[in-house]
C-alpha cells in the first residue's frame, strides 16, 4: 500500500504523463469501467494458457519418464528440449501463425505448450533420477518391470522436483499466451487488448489489462501450489500414523 501511495503521489504532484506512468486511481477506474471486457479477455487468455500448460506439462513428464528409462532417448530429447527453450517466443509465434490458421487458438496454445515443456522436462527428469540405491536394489530383487518401478518409486520420489518445474512453468504459460497474442490472430485476449489500448493512447486502460494479466499469472501459480499441497497430505498423514505406532 505504501508503494501504491507513493506511486499516486508521484504521478499527481509531479504531473507524470499517463503514457509514462498512469496513476493508480486511473488504472482502478478503468478496471471498474471495463470489468466485463477485462474478464472476457482474461478468460480467453487463461483458456489458452491452461490448455497449453496441460499439454506441455504432460508431454514434458512423459518425455522425462522415457528419457530416464532409455539412455538413447535421453541423448536425443535433452538437446531438443534445450533447443526448444532457446527459441524466443517472438520468433516462434509468427512461425506457428503462418503454419496454422490465425482464426483459431491453436498457434497460441502450441506456443504455451513449447514454453512449458522445457522446465517440466528438466525438473521431472532430475527428480526421476534421484532414487535411493536401496530402493533400486529392492525393486530389482522383486523383478518389477520398468514401468512398475517408474510408477511406484520414481514418480512419487520425483514429485518435489516436478512441482518445482510446474511452479516455474505456470506463470510462464500466461506470459507466453499473452506474448503470442501480440502477433495477430483473434483479438480476444489480454495481449491483443493491451496492444489495442496502447495504440489508441488509452494507457490507463492498457495498464488495467496488465493488472489482469498479473492476477491471472498469480492464479496459475496458486493453483499449482494447491495441487502440490494436496499431493503432500496423504504422505504426511501416513508418516504421522507410522510415527505414532
Amino acid at each position: 500500500m505504501t508503494i501504491i501511495g507513493l506511486w499516486q503521489l508521484l504521478t499527481v504532484v509531479a504531473g507524470v504523463p499517463s503514457f509514462l506512468l498512469p496513476a493508480p486511481t486511473a488504472i482502478a477506474t478503468q478496471l471498474v469501467d471495463n470489468a466485463p471486457r477485462i474478464v472476457d479477455a482474461a478468460l480467453a487468455t487463461g483458456a489458452n494458457a491452461l490448455i497449453g500448460f496441460v499439454i506441455g506439462a504432460f508431454l514434458g513428464l512423459v518425455a522425462a519418464m522415457v528419457a530416464v528409462r532409455f539412455r538413447l532417448v535421453d541423448g536425443l530429447l535433452s538437446p531438443l528440449a534445450a533447443a526448444a527453450a532457446a527459441v524466443p517466443i517472438v520468433a516462434l509465434a509468427p512461425l506457428l501463425n503462418s503454419m496454422y490458421s490465425t482464426t483459431t487458438e491453436t498457434p497460441r496454445r502450441l506456443v504455451v505448450a513449447i514454453v512449458v515443456f522445457f522446465p517440466v522436462f528438466v525438473s521431472a527428469a532430475r527428480g526421476l533420477r534421484q532414487v535411493p540405491k536401496v530402493h533400486t536394489d529392492l525393486m530389482t530383487a522383486y523383478a518389477v518391470t520398468g514401468w512398475q518401478f517408474t510408477r511406484t518409486v520414481r514418480l512419487p520420489a520425483a514429485l518435489p522436483q516436478l512441482f518445482t518445474g510446474l511452479r516455474v512453468a505456470a506463470p510462464g504459460a500466461v506470459i507466453a499466451a499473452i506474448i503470442a497474442e501480440y502477433f495477430g490472430g483473434l483479438q480476444n485476449g489480454l495481449g491483443s487488448r493491451i496492444t489495442s489500448a496502447a495504440a489508441n493512447t488509452a494507457y490507463p486502460r492498457a495498464w488495467a489489462y496488465v493488472v489482469a494479466a498479473m492476477v491471472l499469472g498469480l492464479l496459475f501459480l496458486a493453483a499449482v501450489a494447491v495441487v502440490e499441497n494436496l499431493t503432500r497430505r496423504p504422505r504426511t498423514a501416513r508418516s504421522t500414523v507410522f510415527s505414532k505406532n
